[in-house]
């Protein structure tokens, strides 16, 4: 089986920046497992790591797509697991580095994925409950049909909450029986499932100087020119933290400083959620990161897990 190693956790604990000490160290390759970062021209608002941050590492599925291009789960799954395959077959180490929890299974262990036929029209009336303000009947709906779904995804949760419904309305089939158990082995790698924590305290200091630096070095400016290319301000990743609190400032909901605040306080709470999803899965060995002892510090103990844990070698 291909060896394969993910570094995952929340946002803004410095999963990008290890990830790569580890590729160096390692002989590894990054394969991004970020929703948004797929998109082209969406480089300030997803702290997209940079060429030279990348340090030479090759990194995958970033920027590949145009944002008004649909991307499912399903073709995030296809690539990855091609791309990993690839790089296994050069000799080379694939590292799986993200947040985003559902790709990150999608891809380690064995999901299925209901076919697409008729998709639009559900969508399309799906959509319209939530366009005229009767969300919560949906996510009722979901509660009657699926209760394992239901207490996953948040009632505000659109995006999600439809994707559940429309499964079901075209299979007959909750969501949920397509998804594997949280505990399932893979049947395709051996993994070291790398999860990167800091204090909540710390986290959240983090969260609130990314989302300053973001503003501070463009955001406002990026969403105008994505809005001057022609995207419409309704696209799934104009909708995404921090592009959506920019497009309601500009459209004069709020003023800049409370899109500086919302943005904090949503990017705070996803970071919850992230935790939540990720601490189900058993597999997972945890790694604290402090101010004190950074990526550079703790990359010692990570390397010698990685090496008990699955066949590499290193550099």
């Amino acid at each position: 089986m291909t060896p394969l190693v993910v570094v995952l956790g929340p946002t803004a604990t410095g999963k990008s920046e290890l990830a790569v000490e580890l590729a160096l160290r390692l002989g590894g390759e990054i394969v991004s497992a970020d929703s948004v970062q797929v998109y082209k021209y969406l480089d300030i608002g997803t702290a997209r790591i940079t060429p030279r941050q990348q340090k030479g590492v090759p990194h995958h599925l970033l920027g590949f797509l145009e944002p008004d291009e649909e991307f499912t789960v399903a073709r995030f799954q296809q690539l990855a697991r091609s791309i990993i395959a690839e790089i296994g077959a050069r000799s080379r180490l694939p590292f799986l580095v993200g947040g985003t929890g559902l790709y990150i299974q999608a891809v380690i262990d064995p999901y299925e994925f209901p076919s697409h036929h008729g998709l639009e029209a559900v969508r399309k009336q799906l959509q319209s409950f939530v366009e005229t303000g009767r969300g919560a009947e949906l996510y009722a709906e979901l509660q009657r049909i699926d209760p394992e779904a239901a207490r996953r995804i948040h009632p505000h949760d659109h995006h999600r909450l439809i994707r559940a419904l429309e499964v079901y309305s075209l299979t007959r089939r909750p969501i949920s029986s397509y998804q594997a158990k949280e505990t399932a082995p893979s049947p395709e790698y051996d993994l070291a499932m790398i999860g990167l924590d800091r204090n909540r305290a710390e986290l959240y200091r983090r969260i609130d100087l990314r989302v300053e630096k973001m503003f501070r070095e463009g955001l406002v400016d990026e969403v105008r020119q994505l809005l001057g290319r022609g995207f419409e301000s309704g696209l799934k990743p104009l909708q995404t933290l921090g592009y959506r609190q920019v497009i309601a400032y500009l459209a004069g909901e709020h003023d800049l400083a409370s899109a500086i605040s919302l943005t904090k306080q949503a990017t705070r709470k996803y970071a919850k959620r992230q935790l939540t999803w990720f601490r189900r899965d058993p597999r997972i060995r945890w790694f604290t990161l402090t101010e004190e002892t950074g990526p550079e510090i703790v990359c010692d103990e990570i390397v010698e897990y990685i090496c008990r844990s699955i066949p590499v070698h290193v550099e």
